[in-house]
């Protein structure tokens, strides 16, 4: 009997150790009636738009664009008609570069453009459609820093956030 209850506590008293927490493990995400899947990398990204000499962005100059990636997974073209997405981006507007995603922080005088192919992006505004193949796609993009046309550049640490919306055809 006392092996048995001496069997019982330390059987118990291992259980309790390999149950321990280290750490934590968050899952996120989201279900949605789309015809594809969004890869959890694409849905929030960060783009390094570089560390841009302040003398390339002085009355209108730009940065160099970056691309902008928006990757899908597992699409379903049942009962699409075009075969085809558009991509809306929404964001607080720049108030010194027209058209411009504004930015926060320390630097002045600039916006981020986005570009879909050769042509700008108007915020609120779907995308020319792109054609889309059942299982994995990728949306390409692209964003630069704009100067401002006649405001000072003023050099510091920004960001911007923009946000998208897919509508499938």
């Amino acid at each position: 009997m006392k092996t048995a209850a001496l069997s019982i506590g330390l059987l118990v008293g291992s259980m309790s150790a390999a149950q321990a927490a280290d750490g934590t493990v968050t899952f996120l995400g989201s279900v949605h009636s789309g015809a594809c899947s969004i890869k959890p990398e694409s849905v929030d990204q960060t783009v390094h738009l570089g560390a841009i000499a302040k003398h390339q962005l002085q009355t209108g100059g730009k940065s160099e664009p970056r691309s902008v990636l928006i990757e899908l997974e597992g699409c379903d073209l049942t009962g699409l008609t075009d075969n085809t997405v558009t991509t809306t981006f929404t964001a607080a507007p720049s108030a010194v570069v027209p058209g411009a995603i504004g930015t926060i922080g320390g630097a002045g005088g600039i916006g981020i453009m986005m570009t879909h192919g050769s042509q700008p992006i108007e915020l609120g505004v779907a995308t020319t459609p792109q054609a889309i193949v059942a299982g994995d796609n990728t949306l390409q993009f692209g964003a630069y820093v704009q100067g401002a046309a006649t405001a000072p550049i003023i050099p510091g640490d920004f960001s911007a956030v923009t946000n998208f919306t897919l509508a499938y055809q």
